[in-house]
């Protein structure tokens, strides 16, 4: 059993700041690239920033120069770093991993995600 888990988020004022963190626990015994997704009311679920293996990053158009993706291998946590918010960055936030499971199995786990607001 596999369990990714996002916190981190909250309301904030446009242009302020919030950091994301995404725990991924359990039966995992490597973590390939992790995705972070956001998802606001009405709108199609859209990848917000990508990190591999390596530590590659990619980034959406949207929010490319104020969002800053890392992880930290040790401790199989990854991070989102968001600056210069925007209204228009109020969504879901959604932590999706790539690994290697139980039995050498390839698959993602998705976390249940977390509400960011940006609101004045």
């Amino acid at each position: 059993q596999v369990q990714v888990k996002e916190s981190g988020g909250g309301l904030v004022q446009p242009g302020g700041s919030l950091s994301l963190s995404c725990v991924v626990s359990g039966s995992i015994f490597n973590v390939y690239a992790v995705h972070w997704y956001r998802q606001a009311p009405g709108k199609q679920r859209e990848l917000v920033a990508v990190i591999s293996d390596e530590g590659i990053t990619g980034y959406a158009d949207s929010v490319k120069g104020r969002f800053t993706i890392a992880r930290e291998n040790a401790d199989d946590t990854c991070y989102l770093h968001m600056n210069s918010l925007k209204p228009e960055d109020t969504a879901v936030y959604l932590c999706n991993v790539d690994g290697l499971g139980k039995w050498g199995v390839r698959s993602n786990w998705w976390g249940p995600g977390t509400q960011v607001t940006v609101s004045s």
